[in-house]
């Protein structure tokens, strides 16, 4: 079920999201301090290709995460949860799209604060 799910995540959206975090981490790559950044959105566009199954432990790892996300909400990050939270406004109009927007949503939040963030398998025994 998984699988046919993450299939249509993609066509209804989740490439696009998934691109958006590869592109902003190309621009964070461009500059030598902005690298672990940009690995971070790297290792973070995973979940925007297939959502479904995942799900995102947050962990306080000390005042390093905290300047990272703070630096990412003010040169990235907003945007991109804007831009994820938009879109599960859209896919949530209709009753089909609730699931597919509630992953939307889930990225969200995680582009508010990555820093900090895990992204597990979920067990489902």
């Amino acid at each position: 079920m998984r699988i046919i799910l993450n299939i249509l995540w993609i066509i209804l959206g989740g490439l696009m999201s998934a691109l958006g975090w590869i592109v902003i981490g190309c621009l964070w790559c461009i500059t030598v301090v902005g690298i672990p950044v940009g690995l971070q959105c790297f290792k973070l566009s995973s979940i925007s290709f297939n959502p479904f199954g995942k799900v995102v432990r947050y962990d306080d790892s000390g005042v390093g995460s905290f300047l990272l996300n703070v630096l990412w909400f003010i040169f990235g990050g907003l945007e991109m949860a804007l831009s994820n939270f938009l879109w599960g406004v859209v896919l949530c109009i209709t009753i089909i799209g609730i699931p597919f927007g509630k992953q939307f949503f889930k990225i969200a939040k995680l582009s508010l604060r990555p820093f900090g963030a895990i992204v597990e398998r979920e067990n489902f025994l």
